[in-house]
């Protein structure tokens, strides 16, 4: 570790375990969260999440395809994500390097277990034909936590997303079948303290990283382990109770943005 990270993560550590923040927040609160929809007119849904700096653009594309052998009377979904190199001096051009791919699968993995996205209801031909969801996740800026202003910008955009079945000559188009979503929170251990949310400078010299994702009920819908520490069971509960206590106060914001 160079002496800047080094003084950093002094000053960071000290006033976490006095129960602090460099902005001020409790160790379980969330930056001031924005959520716009409808910003792409050519885009099936969209949406434009910002979470403190942090700006996440979402857009949602439809088209028909054949479904895969083993689901063939269910729609697809896929999720990518691309990490632009204006949003942050580590992100480069090219390929999808290995932040954006556990990005892009962290998302993906907290709306397929959940079962947001009726996939059923998307079949048009079993074994034949059926909608294909491209769900694309654009970093505009990275100030902290990509995977929960990804996740909300993407359910915000498929809550607003229509199938465009007028334009392949298949009918009326429909809102996209959704089920209740789940909220996503992501929790970093430093020093062995725990915040919620983040920021770019707690990240960086975070130990460890959980991102808990559930329903409307408290229920866990999914859970994904980043980074080379630990929690233990204690820690592991606290997370959780924190995920479950955000999760609420941010899906009343992501319906507000629907209007729902």
């Amino acid at each position: 570790m160079t002496i800047t990270p080094l003084i950093k993560h002094d000053y960071l550590a000290k006033l976490a375990e006095s129960g602090k923040r460099a902005d001020g927040r409790e160790l379980n609160e969330f930056r001031n969260i924005e959520i716009e929809t409808n910003i792409i007119s050519k885009a099936e849904g969209s949406a434009r999440v910002k979470i403190g700096n942090t700006q996440v653009v979402v857009g949602i594309k439809m088209d028909v395809g054949e479904p895969y052998s083993d689901s063939p009377e269910s729609g697809v979904m896929t999720t990518a994500a691309e990490l632009i190199p204006l949003a942050s001096p580590d992100f480069e051009a090219g390929p999808p390097r290995e932040n954006a791919i556990e990005l892009a699968r962290v998302v993906d993995r907290g709306i397929r277990e959940s079962g947001v996205i009726e996939l059923d209801k998307l079949c048009i031909e079993p074994e034949e034909k059926v909608w294909i969801v491209f769900i694309d996740i654009h970093i505009i800026d990275y100030d902290g936590n990509l995977f929960d202003a990804a996740s909300l910008a993407a359910l915000a955009a498929l809550l607003t997303a229509t199938v465009p079945a007028e334009r392949f000559e298949l009918g009326e188009n429909y809102p996209l079948p959704l089920k209740e979503p789940p909220i996503s929170c992501t929790s970093v251990k430093y020093n062995n303290v725990i915040v919620m949310d983040a920021s770019l400078d707690e990240e960086e010299i975070a130990e460890a990283r959980l991102t808990v994702a559930t329903d409307e009920n408290g229920d866990i819908r999914a859970m994904q382990k980043g980074l080379s520490g630990s929690f233990d069971v204690e820690e592991i509960k606290k997370v959780i109770k924190s995920s479950i206590d955000n999760g609420k106060k941010i899906r009343e914001i992501l319906y507000k943005s629907v209007g729902k």
